[in-house]
């Protein structure tokens, strides 16, 4: 399985770079063509559906009969292996020029990350982990930071589309400030989860996640020696919470987090 996972980490790189090097040069044609979803702040482009059409073409290529679960055209999670894949992580970044975005894919065995890649096309920086065998930026180990007092940590957060329950997840980030040292909005799940791997954050926390959005960069996280929490494996924080930490504050922060109203959002 060892020789497996890291073929399949390449080719998750590979096609990654493709997708990577195909959204930014459809850029500025593709921002005119804006759908939304699930509120008027949840938007899709025609990049996103032209980013996952050469993924899941690719993948067939190179992995013919394995399925394909994308954020733009759906599918499942199997047992066995499938590819998770989000065409762009950070798509009103995408949409606004802010060059804090990626395409992300990970290949889960029963439902469980065992390899994935996170590219950066903007930067052509490429995260990568597989499960057991370490998490790397750009061929280079992760390890998270060291921190070990709450109040010097740097935390990562994302909010929801809905205007409601934004509010109460604002109300709550607003009890955790006095908490930490401060608090990151970056809009890109995937490279907040990789941020956390890498000390640029100490932790990130985010309700209502998609799976293509924390397949890949969670194993990054984990790999990195992050406490990570996926969505149902944490319920005083809420049932669709992901959570990642450096060691030295993951308690803590959980418990500041509960007292601060994140389980009530």
């Amino acid at each position: 399985m060892a020789h497996e996972v890291e073929e399949l980490v390449q080719i998750a790189v590979a096609v990654g770079r493709e997708a990577g090097d195909l959204v930014q040069r459809i850029r500025h044609t593709a921002v005119t063509d804006v759908d939304t979803k699930s509120t008027e702040t949840d938007v899709v482009t025609a990049a996103d559906r032209a980013s996952e059409q050469h993924v899941r073409t690719r993948l067939a290529e190179l992995r013919p009969g394995e399925p394909v679960l994308g954020e733009e055209e759906g599918g499942e999670v199997v047992e066995g292996l499938t590819w998770v894949v989000d065409p762009i992580d950070g798509t009103v970044n995408y949409l606004y020029g802010l060059p804090w975005y990626a395409v992300s894919i990970a290949a889960q065995l029963d439902g469980v990350s065992v390899a994935g890649a996170v590219v950066e096309p903007v930067s052509g920086r490429v995260w990568t982990a597989a499960k057991g065998r370490g998490a790397f930026l750009d061929g280079k180990p992760l390890r998270t930071s060291a921190v070990t007092d709450l109040n010097l940590s740097l935390l990562g957060y994302g909010f929801a589309y809905r205007p409601e329950r934004r509010q109460r997840q604002a109300d709550a980030l607003a009890a955790m400030a006095r908490r930490v040292r401060d608090i990151r909005r970056a809009g890109a799940a995937s490279l907040d989860l990789c941020a956390v791997a890498a000390g640029w954050l100490d932790a990130y926390a985010e309700h209502n996640l998609g799976r293509w959005d924390w397949a890949a960069g969670a194993l990054v996280a984990a790999e990195a020696g992050a406490v990570v929490k996926l969505p149902g494996e944490c319920p005083e924080l809420g049932e669709d919470v992901t959570f990642a930490a450096a060691p030295g504050i993951a308690d803590d922060l959980r418990a500041a987090l509960v007292e601060s109203g994140f389980g009530k959002v």
